[in-house]
């Protein structure tokens, strides 16, 4: 019996090294399984979001709605933007927050009653050329908010409160291999961001992306430089649908690869609905 003693501490030790080398592996394994429930989450997320921005896009061109615009060198401007029989047409309304004179009102009601004629008297070519140029600036807005998440890894970093909002918030990194369709969409390798994502919808409420690293455009011969900033906010408008309710952008790029060229744009959009039907007269071939 006395032989045995002094093993005893030994199988003490051995069983609490044992003890604790399982609980490292049980650990371990409970980390990567987090990591990896989570990095499935981010993707899930992703793809519902995809869809839900997808609906909106489509539904997008049947609403009218007010754009104001804040000017470079200070100041606003406010337009109605209508659709009109295909393709959008800007009204301006206001000036500073301030309303039109009715010199200028008439103006405008003027020039938008002779576009009205213009476009129901047109031929069917005329209306499929102007419909169709319509379309292709926006299936190129679409590629690059498409091309985003085809771009850029995510990964759920948290959830919180935005506003009214209760959000999912991933981050967003360069994806390596990437290899965007056009040169639009280039500027997309050189990105980071964020997004912070409705629980209930999918929606985005927010995007932010800036430019990490300079990006050659091949055939514009430009570079847009780091610091170039995105940030749009969304909303609900009605059946489901989210629309912008906000987009600024500041960027900088190199001309040549020598002159810099700074540009920026602050909009806010509100006042969606859908408009009354307009009936055009019969398009001769």
């Amino acid at each position: 019996m006395t032989k045995l003693c002094p093993s005893a501490p030994q199988s003490r030790r051995t069983a609490t090294g044992l003890t604790k080398s399982m609980m490292k592996q049980i650990l371990l394994l409970a980390v990567l399984s987090s990591a990896s429930l989570a990095q499935q989450d981010a993707d899930t997320i992703i793809q519902r979001s995809v869809a839900a921005n997808e609906a909106d896009w489509k539904a997008a061109h049947e609403y009218d709605y007010v754009e104001r615009d804040r000017q470079k060198g200070g100041g606003t401007k406010t337009s109605e933007e209508l659709m009109i029989l295909g393709s959008p047409y800007e009204r301006l309304v206001a000036v500073n927050g301030k309303p039109l004179s009715p010199e200028q009102q008439a103006r405008e009601q003027q020039e938008l009653e002779t576009t009205l004629v213009e476009r129901r008297k047109e031929s069917q070519q005329q209306r499929g050329e102007r419909i169709a140029k319509y379309e292709k600036e926006r299936e190129s807005d679409h590629l690059l908010m498409e091309q985003l998440t085809k771009a850029l890894d995510f990964k759920l970093v948290g959830e919180q409160k935005l506003g009214p909002y209760e959000v999912y918030v991933l981050k967003a990194t360069p994806r390596p291999g990437y290899e965007p369709p056009n040169n639009e969409a280039k500027v997309l390798t050189g990105m980071e961001g964020k997004l912070w994502i409705d629980e209930k919808t999918f929606q985005w409420v927010k995007v932010e992306a800036t430019v990490i690293r300079p990006v050659s455009i091949e055939g514009f011969l430009a570079e847009v430089e780091p610091g170039t900033h995105f940030e749009l906010e969304k909303a609900p408008v009605t059946d489901g649908i989210w629309l912008p309710k906000h987009f600024a952008m500041k960027s900088q790029a190199k001309v040549l690869f020598l002159f810099t060229r700074k540009s920026q744009a602050d909009e806010t959009y509100s006042g969606y609905h859908k408009p009354a039907p307009i009936k055009a007269v019969a398009a001769e071939p």
